[in-house]
């Protein structure tokens, strides 16, 4: 029974060997030689651009090292406040926080932009961008660096790819006697590459996500509205008279609404300001309202309909003899075809006798007027923000009907993941840290920059390792931090 087990072992470790695989705990890792020639062929394609390429890279690289750094001791600084404040900012301030992965050169300790953690506060529904983007974005950076060592003349050994947990990324392997024998100006030039290729592909997720509209003009038009692509089955705006997938929003409250940034924009502003009232006429006020005890609610603000309609709510409002009044009205009938105002003055412009009347509401709730023609207006109730988490929306309407609405979200959502992740990537990666690709840069740079000034390699190498002591030390303390404000709070 042992042989037996010890030939199906060796059977089962050949088989992983012809395959290139590797398997461990919480580790699968693919390795092959099948892209060689391909790589080949780019390190090799035009030789004098390429250095320019690379050397460039490599400015890029030695400054985002530097800023890195200080962009570290920002966010540090910017979590340690936020822990010692009563009411912490939104997650969405904060810069960086963890995700593990491996890099061609070592272990690479990866960072998601914005606090995005599976499990914790990334939706299901974004997880495909979420591993998509971070797949993509190690791709690009492993063939920055395998390009960069082929342009130096390093031996290229093969490309692979690796699930660490559930995280994917890339790798490389190179020949490191090659890169040991090369100069640290060319080192700096493979080990800046990786950096380099994140920011490139950074930059060019933003440009076609600037340059969507553009793009997308002869199937989609753009600036005439919000288009609904979804709406959460618990949404406050779910209903017979709410918003429906390929309604198009053009206005809350006098808020115009031409594109998904003015919907934000619009909830955020009636979020933070008062509740508006609405102009009535004097008679119409009279004739609608009706005898109601008033109360007031434990928040203080005043509720005067006590029959539990579904379609009545309580007004504020003033007069000439009394500044506090309050009267109970069918919300509907009130608000159509009436327009918004902040006082009384703001209705004598009609010359019907009217008077402002605003909900009365407890505080935080507003009472939103949503326009979306040729539908008869969605009136909600409710925290403005809500109505923002609910439901989903995009800026581009298609030009015929058999196009799809969710095509733009898509793009939109993955040049998004892909600008936060690659940016990630290129800003931790340049960290002088164990392990990093920060390391080797700092190395080959002290190595370019102090031979003279230190002449003992020795002492190069204790600079060097104290930086890195130093440059580990503060991301190890933005990852605690971070990953302890993610999940504690």
């Amino acid at each position: 029974v042992l042989q037996s087990s010890n030939s199906l072992k060796a059977s089962y470790e050949d088989w992983l060997l012809t395959y290139g695989l590797s398997v461990s705990p919480f580790h699968l890792r693919w390795q092959t030689a099948l892209f060689n020639r391909q790589f080949y062929s780019w390190g090799r394609w035009k030789p004098k651009f390429l250095y320019l390429w690379f050397s460039v890279g490599m400015v890029f690289g030695i400054v985002a090292m530097f800023g890195s750094v200080i962009l570290l001791g920002k966010t540090l600084l910017q979590t340690l406040t936020q822990m010692l404040t009563e009411a912490p900012k939104a997650q969405n301030d904060r810069m960086l926080q963890v995700v593990v992965s491996v890099s061609s050169l070592g272990p690479c300790l990866r960072t998601v932009y914005r606090a995005k953690v599976p499990g914790v506060n990334l939706p299901v529904s974004q997880l495909t961008y979420f591993f998509s983007a971070i797949l993509i974005s190690g791709v690009i950076h492993e063939v920055g660096h395998a390009v960069a060592a082929i342009r130096e003349q390093v031996r290229f050994n093969g490309f692979g790819i690796f699930i660490f947990i559930v995280y994917p990324g890339a790798f490389v392997d190179l020949f490191t006697t090659h890169l040991q024998l090369i100069s640290p100006v060319q080192q700096l030039r493979i080990f800046c590459a990786g950096v380099w290729h994140n920011f490139v592909l950074g930059v060019a997720s933003f440009m076609v996500l600037f340059l969507l509209p553009a793009i997308l003009f002869p199937f989609y038009y753009t600036g005439v509205g919000a288009l609904v692509t979804e709406v959460a089955e618990d949404s406050p705006a779910n209903g017979p008279r709410g918003l429906f997938v390929g309604d198009l929003v053009t206005n809350l409250q006098d808020c115009p609404v031409y594109n998904v940034e003015d919907w934000s924009s619009c909830l955020g502003d009636i979020s933070e300001k008062s509740q508006v009232g609405y102009c009535v006429s004097a008679a119409t006020l009279q004739q609608l309202s009706f005898p109601a005890r008033v109360y007031r609610r434990l928040d203080g603000t005043v509720e005067c309909c006590s029959n539990n309609s579904l379609t009545d709510i309580c007004f504020s409002y003033s007069n000439k003899l009394d500044s506090h009044l309050y009267a109970c009205l069918p919300a509907r009938k009130v608000i159509e075809a009436s327009k918004v105002c902040r006082s009384n003055m703001d209705c004598h412009k009609d010359f019907v006798p009217s008077l402002c009347v605003t909900p009365s509401l407890e505080n935080q709730t507003r009472l939103i007027r949503v326009k979306h023609p040729p539908h008869i207006d969605m009136l909600y109730v409710g925290h403005p923000m809500h109505l923002q988490y609910t439901v989903s929306l995009s800026s581009f309407v298609p030009r015929q009907n058999f196009l799809s609405i969710d095509l733009p979200v898509v793009i939109e959502t993955f040049c998004k993941y892909l600008i936060s992740l690659s940016g990630a990537l290129a800003v931790i990666n340049a960290v002088p840290c164990f392990a990093l690709d920060g390391q080797w840069i700092l190395n080959s740079f002290l190595e370019a920059t102090l031979s003279s000034l230190i002449v003992e390699k020795q002492n190069r190498e204790l600079v060097g390792f104290l930086i890195l002591l130093a440059g580990s030390a503060l991301l190890a303390a933005n990852v605690a931090l971070g990953l302890w404000m993610v999940t504690a709070r």
